[in-house]
C-alpha cells in the first residue's frame, strides 16, 4: 500500500492562495504521505504550464511520487462537434500526465440531470467510445485511464463495471472511491469488494450520514435516494472504515492509497488526522 494525499483535500488553502500546489506536496511528505494524487482544482495545468515544472521538481525533491491525474470531463454533449471536442480536450490532457510523468489518469465521463438506468444504457455505447479512444491514446503513453465512481450518473458499482466492460481495454479501469457509493445509496464494504478487482487506484473518504425524514441542516447533500450526507474526517464517519480498508488490504491490493478530505472541519487538520487514521487502521487490519 502506497498511502498519499489528494491535493483536493487541500481545496480550501488552494483556493483562498493560502497554499500553493508545491506547499500541499510539501504538507503531504511532512505527515508521511509517500505519494500525491494531482486534481487540478483551484488550479489548472492547461493554463499555467509553469506549474508542471513546479511540482515534479517539488515532487523529485522531498522524495514524493506523483500517483494520479484527475480532471473533469462530460461527454454527453448536445452535438457531434462538441463530443468531439471534448474527446481531444481530454486527449491533450493525458499529454499533460506524461509531463507529469505519472501512470494512472482518471477522467470523469457524464453529467446529467437524468441518471435514471435507462438514460444509462442509452449512452452506454457512445460514452464508451469515448473512453476507448482516450485510453488507446493514452496506451501510447503507458498511461492507464479511469474512471470514477462519482457524478451520480455512473457512481453505481454495476455501472462502472459496466462501462468499463463495454470499453474492453486492458488499460481502463477505475479509481474506487470507498466513500462515493453512499451518494448513489450503495453500501460502501460491499461496492468496494464488489469493484477492488477493476481498480486502478483507490481513494479513501468518509461521511456522515442521516436519514432523508431528519434534515440537518447546512452543510450536507443528498444521495440520489435523498438521505443526507456529510463529508467527515477518515475514520470519525459513519463508514466501517475498518472494514472496508480489511477487504483492501486483504485483497492483496498494493497499489496507491489517496485521502481525499472533504468535510468542513479545517482542511489542514482533516487532511492530516487523515493520513493518519488511514494508517493506523491499516496496519489494525
Amino acid at each position: 500500500m502506497k498511502l498519499g494525499l489528494s491535493t483536493y483535500s487541500l481545496h480550501g488553502q488552494l483556493s483562498s492562495g493560502a497554499m500553493s500546489v508545491p506547499d500541499v506536496i510539501d504538507f503531504a511528505a511532512d505527515h508521511g504521505a509517500v505519494h500525491v494524487e494531482i486534481v487540478p482544482l483551484s488550479y489548472n495545468l492547461t493554463e499555467q504550464p509553469e506549474l508542471i515544472e513546479q511540482i515534479v521538481t517539488r515532487a523529485h525533491e522531498r522524495g514524493i511520487e506523483l500517483s494520479n491525474y484527475a480532471i473533469g470531463a462530460n461527454f454527453l454533449t448536445d452535438s457531434d462537434e462538441e463530443y468531439e471536442r471534448e474527446i481531444q480536450r481530454v486527449m491533450d490532457e493525458v499529454n499533460i500526465a506524461q509531463q507529469l510523468g505519472v501512470t494512472l489518469m482518471r477522467h470523469d465521463v457524464a453529467s446529467s440531470s437524468d441518471v435514471s438506468i435507462q438514460h444509462f444504457h442509452q449512452q452506454l455505447n457512445r460514452l464508451a467510445s469515448a473512453c476507448r479512444r482516450i485510453a488507446d491514446h493514452a496506451q501510447q503513453h503507458g498511461i492507464t485511464t479511469s474512471v470514477e465512481n462519482h457524478g451520480f450518473f455512473i457512481q453505481q458499482a454495476d455501472r462502472v463495471q459496466t462501462l468499463i466492460q463495454t470499453v474492453d481495454r486492458s488499460n481502463y479501469k477505475t479509481t474506487l472511491d470507498i466513500g462515493n457509493f453512499l451518494c448513489a445509496d450503495e453500501n460502501p464494504v460491499a461496492a468496494v469488494a464488489q469493484n477492488l478487482p477493476y481498480a486502478s487506484m483507490v481513494h479513501v473518504k468518509d461521511f456522515y450520514i442521516r436519514p432523508g425524514y431528519r434534515a440537518p441542516g447546512e452543510g450536507w447533500f443528498t444521495s440520489t435516494a435523498g438521505q443526507y450526507l456529510r463529508g467527515a474526517i477518515i475514520g470519525q464517519g459513519d463508514i466501517d472504515m475498518w472494514e472496508v480498508l480489511r477487504i483492501v488490504k486483504h485483497s492483496g491490493y498494493d497499489g496507491y492509497i489517496s485521502v481525499e478530505f472533504e468535510g468542513m472541519e479545517n482542511d489542514l487538520l482533516g487532511a492530516r488526522i487523515g493520513l493518519a487514521n488511514v494508517q493506523r487502521i491499516w496496519d489494525e487490519v
